[in-house]
């Protein structure tokens, strides 16, 4: 089982939304999970992951299924050596599920960063990982179902932590 993860912050409460599917080229979810929890703590800049891991490993506990992978709407790695959301959620799940960061806009220091190019698209999705191989990571991005820059299954998550 794969998973793509989101949070959305709101003033009272964080809702996180996780998206299962069985294979990289799925155009279905095979199901969903979604969350609500606490106000998120304020925003760190570099320190990000304080504000979503909470929230993330939350969902991710009612996941029944082993997972093969997860996808976080962010950065694994912010520099060389310096992680991120992706990289931190890694830890916390004792290193056992690969994860892969899919960022949108560049971060200052984004160092092993893999820019790839999806549908019509001329704007890069910028994607890291740990736990595999960046490569390796950004060819199952890039297979994604969807003919746009995102991939759909990373467009539902993101629809599912906004819903009301």
């Amino acid at each position: 089982m794969l998973a793509c993860v989101d949070v959305d912050y709101r003033p009272d409460v964080t809702v996180a939304a996780c998206v299962l599917f069985r294979g990289w080229t799925d155009a279905k979810e095979a199901a969903h999970l979604v969350e609500r929890g606490p106000v998120a703590a304020p925003y760190e800049p570099g320190q990000f992951y304080r504000r979503e891991l909470p929230h993330l490993l939350r969902v991710l506990a009612g996941v029944q299924e082993p997972l093969e992978a997860i996808i976080v709407d962010g950065y694994v790695w912010l520099g060389a050596d310096k992680p991120g959301l992706g990289a931190h959620l890694y830890e916390a799940l004792c290193r056992a599920v690969p994860v892969i960061g899919v960022a949108k806009t560049p971060y200052v220091t984004t160092g092993p960063a893999l820019p790839i190019v999806r549908g019509q698209s001329l704007r890069p999705l910028l994607i890291t990982a740990i736990g595999m191989e960046t490569a390796t990571a950004a060819e199952h991005i890039r297979r994604m179902h969807g003919a746009s820059r995102m991939p759909y299954l990373l467009t539902q998550v993101d629809r599912l932590s906004r819903a009301p």
